[in-house]
């Protein structure tokens, strides 16, 4: 037999060895996908409970005061005259950038500051440290709302009600512990090595904080600005006592003037709360590459 005919007859084995490797594989596959369908049957639900309460505040925007249909059910006129009474009044283009001003200062802020306490908290384990760190945790167990009382009395003392910078700063005060805890955890997960490099480099704290560190934030940074700038947006508890003047009304309060005692107009509340989504979902939008990012980055380390 020649050598061409061995290469031949060796091969053919294996390339029928390959084949049957490869349909046990797709028939494995296929047996796993079918084990999984309750997984996408929960999925499917858990998108439906998410969507439902979509789809009713789409729906009633578009109903008139006098429609007492279902909530699920189509609108029997559609009523265009809500967005268009709400666009015309101009108040909730007031609300938006009120609630814009408050909810990116109070994101910066924590940001700022956050950074700048994760960094010594995470490099120097100390008993300091620590105690501090027990602190921001402690802090972060207190409920808001049971400390309104105190907070607005202080505030008042400030005077600092009626202005953009008491709301922030009782925004931030409460964001801050879990903006803390957050960044010193994605800090520790950087490796040392790099500060020890950047300071044989010749570089200092503040410079290997900034040129090193600071860049690797990104994913955390994104998480922060979403988290708590949703949070901010939707404060309603302690924007309802401090803002009382009606051209610092945020975007909840202004949503609140469609319900009193006497009559509640649901149609112009839900109109103004999807007009009210609209920036979220667009900041969203731009920043949800960073937010995935981060989470698997938590993950990993």
């Amino acid at each position: 037999m020649t050598a061409s005919g061995k290469n031949n007859a060796s091969s053919a084995p294996r390339s029928i060895r390959m084949a049957k490797k490869k349909e046990e594989q797709s028939h494995y596959y296929a047996g796993q996908k079918k084990g999984l369908w309750w997984k996408y049957l929960l999925a499917a639900f858990i998108i439906f409970v998410y969507l439902c309460p979509l789809y009713v505040l789409l729906v009633q925007s578009f109903k008139g005061s006098l429609d007492l249909s279902s909530a699920m059910s189509l609108p029997e006129e559609w009523h265009f005259e809500n967005y268009f009474s709400i666009i015309s009044d101009g108040t909730i283009f007031r609300a938006i950038k009120n609630s814009a001003i408050i909810a990116a200062s109070t994101v910066a802020l924590e940001i700022v500051f956050a950074c700048l306490a994760a960094y010594p908290l995470s490099r120097n384990d100390t008993k300091l440290n620590r105690f501090v760190r027990n602190i921001f945790m402690g802090v972060m167990m207190i409920p808001p709302l049971t400390i309104l009382v105190g907070v607005y009395t202080l505030l008042v003392g400030m005077h600092a009600t009626n202005s953009y910078w008491g709301i922030i700063l009782t925004n931030t005060a409460f964001g801050l512990p879990m903006s803390v805890f957050l960044f010193t955890n994605f800090v520790g997960s950087i490796p040392r090595d790099l500060d020890e490099a950047s300071i044989i480099d010749g570089a200092n704290v503040l410079q290997t904080f900034f040129r090193i560190i600071l860049p690797q934030l990104k994913p955390i940074i994104a998480t922060v600005v979403i988290l708590h700038g949703v949070a901010a947006w939707n404060e309603y508890a302690y924007s309802i006592y401090i803002l009382q003047k009606p051209e610092l009304q945020t975007i909840t309060l202004c949503i609140k003037k469609y319900f009193s005692s006497v009559s509640n107009n649901y149609s112009g509340a839900a109109a103004a709360a999807l007009l009210a989504i609209l920036p979220l979902v667009i900041v969203y939008l731009f920043l949800q590459d960073a937010f995935v990012q981060s989470q698997v980055d938590s993950a990993i380390k």
